[in-house]
């Protein structure tokens, strides 16, 4: 099972896609909220160069910024 961290704020309704898309997919996730947590907004903006959620990093390496539904479905090997 691939690792997937997603960088978040509360009110973002692409995260909200993410996630569920995540659940629906039974695929497990670690989630930073970046409205409350200044050091994981800063590493997000490090490792993208922009401040913009979700941010979605799938086995430490690949990084999609926004909800790219069949980017994460190649990423994660799901079908259909």
């Amino acid at each position: 099972m691939p690792t997937v961290e997603i960088y978040t704020t509360p009110t973002c309704a692409y995260c909200k896609m993410a996630k569920e898309f995540f659940k629906e997919n039974n695929i497990e996730y670690t989630e930073y909220d970046v409205s409350k947590d200044q050091a994981r907004a800063q590493e997000m903006t490090q490792k993208t160069g922009i401040f913009v959620v979700p941010v979605i990093i799938v086995d430490g390496k690949d990084i999609v910024v926004g909800f790219d539904k069949n980017k994460l479905k190649q990423l994660l090997g799901i079908k259909s």
